[in-house]
């Protein structure tokens, strides 16, 4: 079989190891095939911080001397006791990366890449394919690339794409293989690829510069393009390795930003509701394919054996109930957290406790509205007075809820969105964290076809559009409703002011109780 190389390119959140790459190199090397990862997000990350200038500012001289005391903070779980401490770190971290950028003409942050090329453009990634001397991170390409390959002798190179920050540096390491090493063959996957490609915009735009563009799971595709045949009863458990390919960061590029390993697992693909108007899911036609309950609490029981990680993090779209029951029943023994939907099961207190016991500390929870009608109208399936129910449930069991919000969608007005504020302003001590989004029309969504559209990000790979809100509920009353209304009720105020910064709710979990003693 050829041998695959998987990596993981800048820029996005460097606080646990890319689920992805883990998934595909468990199930590739199960099969016989040879398969190593690199994170190319974690140690382009230590490269561009020893980029930092000294400083012409009290603010990034202080943040570059206590850089290495920062970073140790973000890895130790005191830090996370103090939340004026943790907020001071990643406020010094994230200034010397913009202080990087700004020497280059580059947005960074821990979170987001964004220079003069737009990701929704394929013309603008093909001009950086072939400008890739020009990118941020071709000293690093440079550096790194050729010994990687030396040691890995890769044939195939994968490339998995999550988030459009990491869009234009894919690009970028994608002409520089081209430029370098014309012979291999290089595949582009990841959610975002399966997003484009999903898209009825989508054109085979890359086609002359990748080999291949692959959407939906590519454990299949990609064993078979290996030359290996799927067999049943082969061990194919993720396999997180060790980021220890070769770079300028050396030891320091070992670790992601958390206090200990956070394992991310995912038990399904897909939604098991699937019935949402407007969920990019269901315009996608990503089908649900659950592992089995059993399967997956012995997969996490020996990934937990091998890894000893400090939280898990489940990246289910809703962690089915068959699958909380089986967690209740067969504890992993270290926290976890994930997505939910709000249940009859979540609704009993005495299940929550249960679940409290299993390891669970937080849930994030889709409400969407508080509004019943506009759910009724998103089809969610979701009732309020068991929404009340279930946030008390959650609260007298000690778990927190990440609470998120969608405001804009066709069937809201002012008076209901307004509604959803006093839903909020009525449950704030039960709602731990708050995420607040502004609806976005997938280009996909069948229900689109009735609203009056424009063009939201102008380009070929966009997957959303602006539309003229039927009941007049501008994105521009939005904004200023939340910023100079809901933001600032003295009972909500304080929800907003607790979201760790940048990371948001990846650290939120951190910040329970349990961890601090």
């Amino acid at each position: 079989m050829k041998s695959l190389l998987l990596i993981y390119p800048p820029l996005a959140k460097n606080c646990e190891p890319p689920p992805g790459l883990a998934r595909l190199a468990g199930f590739l090397c199960g099969h016989g095939a040879s398969c190593a990862t690199y994170d190319a997000n974690l140690h382009g990350f230590y490269y561009l911080l020893g980029l930092a200038p000294g400083g012409s500012d009290t603010w990034t001289r202080r943040a570059k001397k206590n850089l290495a005391a920062n970073l140790a903070g973000l890895r130790n779980m005191a830090t996370y006791g103090n939340f004026d401490r943790y907020k001071r770190a990643v406020a010094d971290v994230n200034r010397l990366l913009s202080s990087v950028g700004q020497t280059q003409g580059v947005e960074l942050s821990l979170a987001n890449y964004q220079d003069e090329w737009s990701p929704l453009r394929s013309d603008h990634l093909l001009q950086v394919a072939e400008a890739y001397e020009e990118s941020i991170f071709f000293p690093f390409y440079d550096e790194v690339v050729p010994d990687l390959l030396r040691a890995k002798g890769p044939e195939v190179i994968g490339i998995s794409l999550s988030y459009l920050s990491q869009a234009v540096a894919a690009f970028a390491l994608i002409g520089f293989l081209r430029a370098r090493f014309p012979g291999l063959k290089i595949i582009l996957g990841g959610g975002l690829i399966t997003s484009w490609r999903r898209s009825p915009l989508w054109r085979d735009q890359f086609a002359g510069l990748v080999d291949q563009c692959l959407a939906g799971p590519g454990e299949g595709p990609l064993l078979k393009l290996l030359g290996g045949e799927r067999r049943e009863g082969v061990d194919i458990t993720p396999q997180y390795d060790e980021p220890d390919g070769p770079g300028p960061a050396g030891e320091l590029a070992k670790k992601y930003l958390a206090p200990g390993l956070i394992l991310p697992y995912a038990a399904a693909s897909g939604c098991y509701w699937n019935r949402c108007l407007f969920c990019p899911e269901t315009a996608e036609e990503n089908p649900y394919e659950p592992l089995a309950p059993e399967r997956v609490v012995a997969e996490v029981a020996s990934l937990c054996e091998r890894h000893a990680p400090t939280l898990i993090h489940f990246l289910d779209n809703a962690v089915s109930p068959a699958l909380m029951q089986r967690l209740v029943a067969q504890p992993p023994g270290v926290p976890w957290y994930g997505f939910a939907r709000a249940s009859p099961l979540l609704a009993d207190v005495d299940f929550c406790r249960q679940l409290r016991r299993s390891g669970c500390v937080m849930l994030k929870l889709g409400l969407e509205s508080g509004d019943q009608q506009v759910l009724d109208a998103m089809d969610k399936g979701t009732r309020l007075p068991m929404v009340r129910q279930v946030l008390a449930a959650l609260k007298a069991a000690g778990i927190q809820t990440y609470v998120y919000l969608l405001f804009g969608t066709p069937a809201e007005d002012e008076a209901a969105a307004r509604r959803t504020m006093e839903f909020t302003i009525r449950h704030h001590e039960e709602i731990t964290f708050l995420n607040l989004a502004i609806f976005n029309l997938p280009l996909a969504s069948p229900e689109a076809g009735g609203l009056a559209k424009s063009d939201f990000y102008a380009g070929d790979l966009s997957l959303y559009s602006d539309f003229a809100h039927p009941l007049g509920w501008s994105r521009r009353r939005i904004r200023a409703f939340l910023a100079q209304e809901f933001k600032r009720h003295a009972a909500i105020a304080p929800i907003i002011q607790r979201d760790p910064p940048l990371f948001t709710s990846n650290h939120a979990a951190l910040f329970h109780p349990s961890f601090s003693g």
